[in-house]
This record gives structure tokens, C-alpha cells and sequence, in this order.
């Protein structure tokens, strides 16, 4: 049988006028009538769970209309939705957080951790037959994960400046005491005794608040990815959900055949590549997960691709993962994208390609202009540069 798949993904909201992250989530909430969209920890941010599919193309079609809902409740009321690990224009406030109890918890417990938490990311559940199963796959699947986070990666600017980085997000992201690798676990047992430790230890204070790149659902029989930045690209989503299909469908398959625990427990240099990923994107060099050795990004997706394919072949997914993943070096990651238009045509029009794309705008399309109120520029009386805008901390950016 076919593992189902879902995913969940989280949206920032900017103005469209400024292009400015805004904290304005419920006013879109409250006007979308159906079950499956929910608030985050800022009131920038909000969620959409997907229904549960068997296919790729469902999956798709799922995805993508709901990014069309979205976009639309936005629109009516000046607002656009943005899928990627952060935004380029944004500002830090402790007033934004959204006022339910448990965030305005961890707001106080974790401070400007939490304040900083402009991030939006996208997780993909599969089935699995139990949770002993999914902690046990746990450690098959780790080691190929940050290939996937580099497909992701989308976060190149944080307030407002160039961080260097393809996905700004992971660095911020591992600051929560419980992010990074998951770890080996012998069974469900061992794994739900050390989450029980870590509550005790106070440092968090609910199983919601294990972080780690793969955990078990607490509430579903599903393995769940939570490495990835949000994908302006629907087709992205859907990419990193095939090939996470494949890779559980495949570690299930071996702990069938052999039973009890098959990892080599050398778990040590999973961090260091999830850096390069986040580091490089799709532009430059990753760990190869067989030779732990720097490869170039497309020759270790490509390898990945075609070592998955009998369980993307089982799934139905191959063709479509064959497809999607050529598609995806050619265009580029998301934050190769954003710096060449923001370098070209300033960083407004940057936040107008990741809306664009965000409601299904081709990867490398230029964005339909947007129309503003013209902004003159400090200084001058007649001149007009549409770009020009003032980052968080006042310098001036675009």
C-alpha cells in the first residue's frame, strides 16, 4: 500500500504597499471560512494544513488551491501571503506575538528567541504502520535531509541585509534548545521517555516543542519533516514531498526485512551538513550523505533521486520527482532567485516575486508590476525611485 501523504505550510503576511511584514494574520483568518488554517506564534505568520493524499498530483492540487484562497482574502484587504523561510523587509517587536496562552508562554520564556521568530517553514507528514516504526526510521531517513533543505532554501535576507546564507531560517530556527538531528532511539518507548525528561527539565514545556529535523507525530501514525524553509513554489513542496515518500517507504521496507534498529548511530557530522545546505542552497557544494565528501548539490539530488528510485517507482512518484527535480536545479534555488531580482531591481520587487510565486507565478518569471504610491527618496524633490524603502533599523535598503 501507497504511504498518504500531507503537508503543512506557513505563510508570512506582508503589505503590499510597502512589502513590509505585517501583523495582520487573523484579518485574513477571519475571513476564510474553512477548517485547516490556523495562527502561529507571530501575527505575521499563519498555517494551512493539507488534506491527506495517496498522489503527488493531489497533493499539488490541494496546495495550490489553497494558496489561490489565501491570496485572495489577502488581496481584498491590501495584504499578500508569502511562502519562504523569511521575508526581505521585516522588523523585530514583542508586540506581535498572538495573544493565546501557550505563545505568550514561550514569549516570555524564551524572549527575543521568540520575538525573532519571523520564520516560516514547511513540514510533510508520511504514513507509517506505527510509531516504533517511526522512531526507528528516524535515523535512516536523517542523514538525507539536508539535500532537502537546500531544494527549500529561501531565506537569503534577514531585516532588510543579505545574510550570506540560502536559508537564514535553519540558523535562526537552531537557537530553540530542541532543534537540530533527531537522535537514535531504540523504539517509541525510549523516545517518548526522553521527551518526558526534557519536560521535566523544564527547558520546554510540552512535547509541541520538540524541534528536531524528523520527529514522530504525536498525534498520527506519520513521520514528520520539519528541516525545510517554506517554498515559494508550490511544485517545490510537492518535489520535497516525493522524495521524503521514498526515503520513509524505504526505511520501512528495511526495518520489515531486518527488524530492530539499522543505523550506524554516527549521527555527529549531520549538523555540520545541515550548514553547508543552508549555507550553499542549490549554488554550490553539499555533504554527499553516502561518502560524507563535498559534492556539488546537483550531483547528490541527482544520486538521491535515482538511488529512491524503486520506492519513487512503488509510490507512482517517479516521473514526477524526475521532472520536478531537473526543473528545480535548472531554475535555481528560491534564494538564488530573490538575490538576483532584489540585486537587479531592489528588494520590494524581490518580495513581489516570492508573492508572485507563492500564487503559482513560474520560477524566473518576472512578477507582474505592482502599483504603489510613488516614494520620494530623502533629499530630493522630484526624482522617484519606486524601490527605495527603510529597513528595521532605519538604513536604507532596495
Amino acid at each position: 500500500m501507497t504511504p498518504r501523504i500531507g503537508a503543512e505550510e506557513e505563510f508570512h503576511v506582508v503589505d503590499v504597499e510597502s512589502g513590509r511584514l505585517v501583523p495582520r494574520a487573523r484579518a485574513i483568518l477571519d475571513r476564510l471560512d474553512r477548517p485547516g488554517f490556523t495562527t502561529e506564534l507571530q501575527r505575521s505568520a499563519l498555517e494551512r494544513n493539507s488534506e491527506v493524499h495517496t498522489t503527488l498530483d493531489d497533493l499539488y492540487t490541494d496546495l495550490a488551491g489553497a494558496r489561490r484562497r489565501l491570496a485572495a482574502e489577502a488581496s481584498a484587504l491590501g495584504l499578500a501571503v508569502v511562502a519562504a523561510g523569511t521575508v526581505p523587509l521585516a522588523r523585530i517587536s514583542t508586540r506581535d506575538i498572538t495573544p493565546a496562552a501557550r505563545y505568550l508562554h514561550m514569549a516570555d520564556e524564551y524572549r527575543r528567541v521568540a520575538h525573532e521568530q519571523l520564520l516560516c517553514s514547511a513540514q510533510v507528514h508520511v504514513d507509517v504502520p506505527d510509531r516504533d516504526t517511526a522512531v526507528r526510521a528516524m535515523c535512516l531517513v536523517s542523514p538525507w535531509l539536508a539535500p532537502l533543505l537546500a531544494l527549500s532554501a529561501s531565506s537569503p535576507f534577514w531585516l532588510g541585509a543579505d545574510t550570506g546564507y540560502a536559508s537564514w531560517r535553519t540558523l535562526l530556527w537552531q537557537r530553540w534548545p530542541t532543534a537540530g538531528p533527531a537522535g537514535c532511539h531504540a523504539d517509541a518507548r525510549a523516545y517518548d521517555a526522553v521527551v518526558e525528561e526534557l519536560i521535566g527539565t523544564g527547558v520546554i514545556s510540552d512535547p509541541g516543542m520538540i524541534y528536531p529535523d524528523v520527529r514522530p507525530s504525536a498525534h498520527q501514525r506519520t513521520l514528520e519533516l520539519r528541516i525545510c524553509d517554506a517554498s515559494p513554489r508550490v511544485e517545490t513542496v510537492v518535489l520535497v514531498a516525493g522524495l521524503f515518500r521514498a526515503l520513509v517507504r524505504e526505511a520501512c521496507e528495511r526495518l520489515a526485512r531486518h527488524g530492530g534498529p539499522l543505523c550506524d548511530g554516527r549521527h555527529d557530522w549531520l549538523r555540520s551538513a545541515t550548514w553547508r545546505a543552508a549555507r550553499s542552497g542549490l549554488e554550490g557544494d553539499l555533504v554527499d550523505p553516502q561518502t560524507r565528501r563535498a559534492a556539488p548539490a546537483a550531483e547528490v539530488l541527482r544520486r538521491m533521486r535515482d538511488r529512491l528510485r524503486p520506492a519513487l517507482e512503488a509510490s507512482g512518484d517517479w516521473d514526477t520527482v524526475h521532472t520536478l527535480l531537473e526543473e528545480a536545479l535548472a531554475a535555481g534555488s528560491a534564494a538564488h532567485r530573490l538575490r538576483r531580482v532584489a540585486a537587479a531591481d531592489g528588494l520590494l520587487a524581490g518580495v513581489d516575486l516570492l508573492v508572485d510565486e507563492t500564487r503559482g507565478g513560474r520560477a524566473g518569471q518576472r512578477p507582474a508590476p505592482v502599483t504603489r504610491r510613488p516614494v520620494t527618496p530623502v533629499g530630493t524633490t522630484g526624482s522617484r525611485r519606486p524601490y527605495l524603502r527603510r529597513s528595521a533599523a532605519g538604513d536604507t535598503v532596495g
